[in-house]
């Protein structure tokens, strides 16, 4: 697979799963939400998170698979996974429409794109 390593460093918070969407969330280039019954996950870039929001997890950057990628497509994040975890790195990912994303901590990242690239994955950026 190729990936690119995306620049933004990112954080993930956890809000209450009956409030709003703020409008803060959708201020930055890059931004996740996921409501569920339990919680309202964001993803966005520390810049645009206000203070005193908690539980907070800074420090993530973003590995984006190269896509389009085909809905019938089978194994993908299986094949980006299984040699992150062999290195013991944790990871949050994230999917959209067209591909998916792998988000690592900062400080992992070199040992991340050491584990992918022995696998025969390509790392742009």
């Amino acid at each position: 697979m190729i990936l690119s390593l995306l620049r933004e460093e990112l954080v993930v918070a956890r809000l209450p799963a009956e409030q709003p969407v703020p409008p803060w969330v959708s201020a930055g280039l890059f931004f996740s939400i996921t409501r569920t019954h339990e919680e309202l996950s964001v993803v966005c870039g520390p810049e645009q998170l206000p203070p005193g929001i908690q539980p907070v997890e800074p420090g993530w950057r973003c590995f984006k698979v190269q896509g389009p990628l085909d809905f019938n497509l089978t194994g993908i994040l299986t094949s980006l996974l299984d040699p992150l975890a062999r290195a013991e790195i944790p990871v949050f990912v994230l999917s959209t429409f067209d591909t998916d994303y792998i988000m690592v901590r900062q400080e992992l990242i070199p040992a991340a794109v050491e584990a992918l690239q022995r696998e025969g994955h390509v790392i742009e950026g």
